[in-house]
């Protein structure tokens, strides 16, 4: 199969277009004929050995952990599915190695779930990682009905999740984000606020009162979102630990088919809209990560792969 590898840490450079055998399908296990991935942010840091300290890996690596595809091989005692179902996931396993920049990926069951339906297959791998780490921190944070949340970074690939998230759950959102998107916030159902100097006064000036959950997708913010928390309130991120130190919390989203399959009922009720900034073939996968690295999409980038 053909594969995105490298053998080293590094920056794009490092990525090349590699033959590789087949994946082995064991017990539990479902081997995916890939038909599209996206990119995250975390793809690059590993690559570029940022989270060496934190995670083991074997190289040659195969980047990318969403995925989007069709079970082509189940192994033994795997009844949960059959060849030819449509799949998606995310593909997060204890050690980096074996990746979504295949044309052939195999996973635990236990992570996949059913591709929405109304979806293509570069939108369905644009949901996992990104949609489960927006729902698993709204949902540990405890956005219900009538919270007020502030969303940082609403117009990234997590952010823009967590908007349409929190504002079905019947939450009051506001959204973080440069002027020139301040539309598509709006369309994804938050009240934009620029960020940057004076982003307090502008939030109190919405919610006088202070927001009762903040959620950080971007870093660099906690002093701004202890200056909006109301008396009471709960704020997290997935990108400062100082967080845990003034109270909040950290997360570090994992893999949950269940929540995944939720995620993608909402996507099949259209209350979740899956947006698709670019797409490149697999061959191109090191312009895919140069646009990730530029950070000015708005929403998600994928790789097309096989079919």
């Amino acid at each position: 199969m053909k594969a995105i590898t490298y053998s080293s840490y590094g920056d794009p450079s490092v990525l090349a277009l590699t033959e590789l055998p087949d994946p082995k399908v064991g017990p539990g296990e479902v081997r995916i004929a890939v038909r599209a991935a996206s990119v995250n942010p975390v793809d690059w840091k590993i690559m570029a050995g940022y989270l060496d300290s934190l995670m083991t890996v074997t190289f040659p690596v195969v980047p990318g952990w969403d995925v989007a595809g069709v079970v082509e091989a189940v192994g033994p005692d795997t009844p949960e599915f059959q060849v030819g179902d449509e799949v998606m996931a995310y593909g997060r396993r204890d050690w980096v190695q074996a990746g979504s920049f295949a044309e052939k990926m195999t996973l635990p069951a236990r992570t996949l779930a059913r591709k929405p339906a109304g979806v293509g297959f570069e939108q369905a791998a644009s949901i996992p990682l990104a949609g489960l780490t927006a729902y698993q921190t709204l949902t540990r944070l405890g956005v219900t009905k009538g919270s007020t949340v502030l969303v940082h970074g609403a117009n990234g690939g997590v952010g823009s999740f967590a908007v349409q998230i929190a504002a079905g759950l019947g939450a009051r959102v506001i959204g973080t984000a440069s002027e020139r998107n301040h539309d598509r916030v709006r369309e994804l159902g938050a009240e934009p606020v620029a960020y940057g100097e004076g982003l307090p006064e502008r939030v109190r000036a919405l919610a006088p009162e202070g927001v009762d959950v903040v959620v950080d997708y971007v870093g660099d913010v906690l002093e701004q979102s202890l200056a909006v928390l109301a008396e009471g309130g709960r704020h997290g991120s997935i990108a400062d630990p100082a967080v845990l130190a003034q109270g909040g919390e950290y997360f570090w989203v994992r893999p949950d088919a269940a929540d995944l399959d939720h995620l993608a009922g909402l996507v099949d009720a259209g209350t979740l809209r899956v947006d698709v900034d670019r797409s490149f073939p697999l061959e191109q996968a090191a312009d895919a990560f140069r646009a990730s690295m530029e950070g000015h999409t708005s929403g998600k980038i994928a790789l097309t792969i096989g079919g």
